[in-house]
C-alpha cells in the first residue's frame, strides 16, 4: 500500500521508552515530518500483530530491543495537500521497557537520542508526540508503584 495519496488509512505503530527520566526520540528521514523529531515507530505489515511490528520498528530504527507493555493511544493523523488527503494514518502508540542493544540512527531516522522530560521542548514535538509522551511517564510512574 502507499502511503502518499492513499486509497484508505495506513495502520502504523510507534513506541515510547522511557529510562531513567529520559525518553527515546528519533528525527524523521523521511515525509511525513521529515527532519523533525518524533518518537520511533512505523508501519504495520500485512500479517503482522501490532506489538511484533512495534518491536521490530524500533529495532530497526534505533537498534534497541523492546517489548510493549501497554496501548498509551491510538489516534489518527490526516494530512492534506490541495484538497486532497497526502497522508492518512491510524497509530498506536505503546509504552515499553527497553529490553536490551545500543542506540544506534538506522533506517529511516537520521538521529536517535534520550532527552529528558525537561528539555522536550527544545525538540519541537508536535503537539500530539508531547501528549503521548506526558501519558507514557504517567503511565510508567503508575507501573512502578504497582
Amino acid at each position: 500500500m502507499k502511503r502518499e495519496f492513499p486509497d484508505r488509512p495506513v495502520v502504523g505503530v510507534g513506541g515510547v521508552v522511557i529510562r531513567d527520566g529520559t525518553v527515546l526520540l528519533i528525527r524523521r528521514g523521511s515525509e511525513p515530518l521529515k527532519g523533525e523529531w518524533s518518537l520511533p515507530g512505523g508501519m504495520l505489515e500485512l500479517g503482522e500483530h501490532l506489538e511484533a511490528a512495534v518491536r521490530r520498528e524500533l529495532l530497526e530504527e534505533t537498534g534497541l530491543e523492546v517489548e510493549p507493555v501497554a496501548v498509551v493511544e491510538v489516534f489518527d493523523r490526516i494530512i492534506h495537500d490541495r484538497g486532497r488527503v497526502r497522508y492518512h494514518y491510524v497509530i498506536v502508540d505503546y509504552l515499553c521497557t527497553l529490553k536490551g542493544g545500543t542506540l544506534r540512527a538506522s533506517s529511516d531516522v537520521t538521529d536517535a537520542r534520550w532527552v529528558r522530560r525537561d528539555d522536550l521542548r527544545q525538540f519541537h514535538l508536535t503537539e500530539k508526540a508531547t501528549s503521548v509522551i506526558e501519558q507514557s511517564f504517567a503511565l510508567a510512574a503508575r507501573r512502578h508503584e504497582e
